[in-house]
């Protein structure tokens, strides 16, 4: 059974850090990357990170490069997204995935997970 479970999300100031956190499991972890994607209110679906479980390669969209750091622990088989500096914008719901080929469209990741929310007041 393939399982990816997010936590660590909530309610921040603006300016402020949260560390999201992403444990795969079952079939999922056989997975070549790890990405995390957000969703905002009436708004599709971004890429926001991926890393690759073997090297650790990490590609970033343009809007969080500098403020946000994905990272992984491959003996807990867990992928985190650090977040500083959030801003109101940053505010959605943020979903962890696993994929095989790494890349940054929706449709290369096979497994997701249920979200966590993040909210970033001003």
């Amino acid at each position: 059974q393939a399982q990816l479970v997010e936590s660590g999300g909530g309610l921040v100031q603006a300016g402020g850090s949260l560390r999201l956190s992403c444990a795969a499991s079952g079939r999922t972890v056989s997975s070549r990357a790890m990405g995390w994607f957000r969703q905002a209110p009436g708004k599709e679906r971004e890429f926001v990170a991926r890393i690759t479980w073997d090297f650790g390669s990490t590609y970033y969209a343009d809007s969080v490069k500098g403020r946000f750091t994905i990272s992984k622990d491959n003996t807990k088989n867990t992928v985190y997204l650090q977040m500083n500096s959030l801003k109101p914008e940053d505010t959605a719901v943020y979903y962890c995935a696993a994929g095989t080929s790494g890349g940054a469209g929706r449709d290369e990741y096979t497994y997701w997970g249920q979200g966590t929310q993040v909210t970033v007041s001003s």
